[in-house]
């Protein structure tokens, strides 16, 4: 049987089919792959094909090929080849320089071009165009062996050798092509490549896959390992002492000892539980952050630069600020629900009549148009004293707390009813041993009332009286924030006549108040050359447009290695920057290694570092050495005004500046 009979030139057109078939199904599976992990290289290598696909399917038009069709044809497959290349760079985690990949695709366009208009000889045109593809299939087949090398993945190992082969293939192509008895095997191969390639893939991402999923059981393992070593340990202390108790007749010292030990015991499995609760909440809180940042500093923005806002703009800006900063808080609590409010937190003067107009405002979806979609007509009232002093507390707890009790109102009125939002100031009296006063806000409404039990377990954890609708948890949390504003609360309730909640807060003095809250910063008086680093696009923007709004210079590099990067060309070109702004939290290249590369190639540069743990790093002891100053996560426009007027101030290197904690 003769080589013409098993490739016969006829059938090149359905090898080329079929080569354009598994194109099509190497696209798919990269498109798919990145739809579920979100990785951008296969985003790349999914591009890579297409433009082969639309190389092959300009080989199989039947026309006479013309000189642009020609030029288009081959710049194609070229732009393939440096597709393929710098997907692979980005897998790897490699820096990956555009100015090359731009050299390479003009190099391409012209040389397709000239070679099209100005070359006689087909083969000398094809040789320059095909051999870059063949490098660039070397090139990826490179990386995928190191990857190998570095690692156990069987599916590193056939790429390598796919790659190889599919470059080797494209640059030994335009000589083969002028055989004609090697046109058809030439195209079969080429889709038997493609195959390949793609079942490779898709071992290399099964894995990937299978070593996390071996990880994740080992760490599962070792936390079993240790609880069953703790179990053991404590089941032989408790027999132990179970043995004394018997042989020795302990006395009811003994008895309290055994019941204290159990105590503990059920103490450190709860803070295991808590533990784990923590580390659930940590990752809820990260993504909470950054979605939160665009609230709050496109809003400060807003409330700062338009001056042709409106008082209803204005207003709502100022509830949307507040909220978001309420949800930061919220986030800030998440991350250490276990623990009561201590001395660092923001206590403040709060001004009690603005907290409850904003609880109003925030709440009139439910008491104005809720209510009368369901045929309720809610009357709001309010009964504010004018003269009310500052009170000292948290902004954000009182205005939950008042939320919770309007809200609960609200749930009374059944019917049309009344409710009123009442402050006023009672001064102490004559002769009284309370020397402060109080501060008092009063929620009332004429609803349906409690009787005396109900009345008397309502600050009960878990009593309710709405039944499946209710947690229990509403009044509970109300008594939890007046007992940490040193406060008191009074009830009055009956059946059939209506509620009273009466909040009593101490009348202090508010010039001794300390705070813990950053001062509104102000633009800096010159501007500073800035590279903020963030994998985030979103945070990237919102810092940059942030910063120029106070007339900074401000580039932006979209993760650890690219900011790295950015950095040492700009000073190798003559224009340092004045300061670099990083997340903690990128992948394969973080916040620490970031400043630590950073200071070791410009000590004096100051580092500022953007993270929700703070508080955290600082308790323990864990502040980097490289970095200058940390900012809370989410940022605001202030807390970034006065990062850098400090660091201004005091240089690089000096103290740690903490923001925003």
């Amino acid at each position: 049987m003769s080589f013409d009979s098993l490739f016969p030139p006829e059938a090149i057109k359905a090898l080329m089919i079929g080569s354009l078939m598994s194109v099509g199904l190497l696209a798919g599976l990269f498109f798919y792959l990145n739809r579920f992990t979100r990785r951008p290289y296969f985003s790349i290598w999914a591009s890579a094909w297409m433009f082969y696909a639309a190389w092959l399917l300009m080989s199989l038009e039947d026309v006479t090929p013309g000189l642009w069709h020609w030029t288009f044809k081959h710049w194609s497959l070229g732009t393939a080849a440096a597709l393929f290349v710098w997907g692979s760079l980005r897998f790897m985690g490699r820096p990956t320089p555009r100015r090359l990949l731009v050299l390479f695709l003009g190099f391409l366009f012209v040389w397709s071009t000239t070679g099209a208009f100005y070359l006689k000889d087909s083969l000398a045109a094809q040789i320059p165009i095909f051999g870059l593809v063949g490098v660039g299939g070397v090139a990826t087949s490179a990386g995928f062996w190191s990857l190998r090398r570095r690692s156990t993945y069987v599916g590193a190992g056939l790429l390598a050798a796919g790659f190889l082969l599919w470059g080797l293939y494209h640059a030994a192509s335009p000589f083969a092509r002028h055989v004609p008895q090697f046109g058809s095997m030439l195209f079969l191969v080429s889709a038997g490549l493609q195959l390949f390639i793609a079942v490779s893939m898709i071992v290399l991402t099964l894995e990937e896959v299978r070593q996390a999923n071996e990880s994740i059981q080992g760490q599962v393992d070792r936390v079993r390992s240790e609880h069953t070593e703790l179990e053991s340990r404590l089941s032989a202390a408790e027999e132990e002492r179970r043995t004394l108790f018997k042989q020795a007749r302990l006395s009811e010292d003994l008895q309290r000892a055994y019941d204290e030990l159990r105590q503990t015991q059920e103490t450190v499995l709860q803070e295991e539980r808590l533990r784990a609760l923590g580390q659930m909440a940590s990752g809820i809180a990260h993504d909470i952050n950054n979605a939160l940042s665009p609230v709050l500093v496109y809003s400060d923005l807003l409330l700062g630069a338009e001056r042709s806002l409106s008082e209803t703009g204005r207003r709502y800006l100022d509830h949307i600020k507040n909220s978001g900063s309420d949800i930061a808080c919220i986030v800030a609590r998440m991350k250490e629900f276990a623990r009561s409010r201590e001395e660092s937190d923001p206590v403040v003067p709060v001004r009690l009549n603005r907290v409850v107009e904003e609880v109003l405002c925030l709440t009139r979806p439910g008491w104005r148009d809720t209510a009368q979609k369901n045929g309720v007509m809610i009357e709001v009232r309010t009964d504010l004293d004018t003269t009310l002093p500052p009170l000292r507390g948290v902004e954000f707890e009182l205005r939950e707390a008042l939320t919770n009790l309007v809200l609960n109102s609200m749930d009374a009125l059944q019917r049309d009813g009344v409710l009123t939002l009442r402050t006023r100031n009672a001064p102490a009296a004559s002769g009284s041993s309370d020397d402060e006063g109080h501060i008092i806000v009063e929620v009332c409404d004429t609803g349906v009332g409690m009787d005396e039990e109900a009345r008397r377990r309502c600050l009960e954890p878990y009593f309710s009286t709405k039944g499946q609708r209710g947690t229990g948890l509403g009044l509970p949390m109300v008594f939890g924030v007046v007992e940490r504003h040193e406060g008191r609360i009074e009830i009055e309730s009956e059946p059939g006549r209506g509620t009273v909640v009466r909040l009593l807060f101490p009348a202090r003095a508010t010039e001794a108040a300390t705070t813990s809250v950053v001062p509104a910063g102000t633009a800096s008086s010159s501007p500073l050359r800035v590279l903020c680093i963030d994998d985030e696009p979103m945070l990237r923007e919102l810092l940059k447009e942030a910063l120029e709004c106070d007339g900074h210079s401000v580039e932006t590099a979209e993760g650890g290695a690219a900011g790295i990067q950015a950095f040492s060309t700009f000073c190798r070109q003559g224009e340092p920057f004045d300061v670099v702004i990083t997340d903690l939290g990128m992948p394969f290249i973080d916040g620490r290694q970031v400043a630590r590369d950073i200071k070791g190639e410009s000590p004096a540069t100051p580092v500022l570092m953007l993270t929700g743990w703070g508080s955290f790093m600082k308790e323990e002891g864990d502040i980097p050495v490289h970095v200058d100053g940390i900012i809370s996560k989410p940022p605001r426009v202030d807390d970034l005004r006065f990062a850098l007027q400090e660091i201004r101030r005091m240089g690089a290197g000096r103290r740690k500046l903490m923001i925003g904690f």
